[in-house]
């Protein structure tokens, strides 16, 4: 049989027969994977070390004739275990990993992975807020999925203005001059970053970056709702 071999991420694990588990796991290479784990419920099983939630593993495995393949073997890369200890960044963790799951084909770009690598080691460091990590998830998730929002005109093609007020206008995806405007020139820089190469480690060390986050994080929700 021919061995593959690839780093792994388990989206989710359903029982079958007496000991046997089915993974749906994403890799940067093989995309979305469904492979069984024969044996993994049984005490002494060499598997099960490295199929936990919240961790990245090394896998090996064979494609199955059917959807479903084998796991050959695992070891645990690395198990972010900070975040079981707070029940809401638990909750945060199942949510990613679930939204992921639901919004994914069989065969993602790799940046998927990389997505929820992020997410782990953000929920796994307390000092960085709950919001923020949402509010870099949802956004990324609508770069990925190629509606990332212009931030740098306005719905006439000017330049956003450091002095002015902002609605912003989901239709063209951009915000339009406007009097009574809730967004300015602080919430757009955060726009930026966080739709950028920033990671929500990073995020967390802008200055009141998680009160200005508390603002556009229903901002970035209705871009989701509106664009996926």
């Amino acid at each position: 049989m021919n061995q593959l071999v690839d780093t792994a991420i388990v989206l989710s694990r359903t029982d079958y027969g007496e000991a046997d588990r089915i993974l749906t796991l994403l890799t940067p290479e093989h995309g979305k994977l469904r492979l069984m784990a024969k044996g993994v419920r049984r005490v002494k099983s060499k598997l099960a070390g490295g199929i936990e939630l919240f961790s990245v593993s090394t896998i090996t495995f064979v494609r199955g004739r059917g959807d479903i393949g084998t796991l050959v073997s695992t070891r645990l890369v690395k198990h972010y275990g900070e975040i079981v200890r707070d029940l809401q960044r638990t909750q945060a963790g199942y949510d990613c990993i679930k939204q992921l799951n639901k919004l994914t084909e069989d065969e993602p770009e790799a940046d998927y992975f990389y997505l929820l690598e992020h997410i782990f080691d953000s929920l796994n460091t307390p000092s960085v807020d709950l919001i923020l990590i949402r509010c870099w998830f949802s956004a990324h998730i609508l770069r990925l999925g190629g509606h990332t929002p212009n931030l740098r005109s306005d719905v006439g093609g000017k330049a956003l203005s450091a002095e002015a007020k902002y609605v912003f206008d989901f239709g063209q995806m951009c915000f339009a001059l406007s009097d009574r405007g809730r967004f300015g020139a602080q919430h757009i820089k955060l726009l930026r970053l966080i739709f950028g190469d920033t990671t929500p480690i990073a995020l967390q060390r802008v200055a009141g970056a998680s009160q200005l986050a508390e603002a556009i994080a229903p901002l970035i929700q209705t871009m989701r709702e509106n664009s996926l």
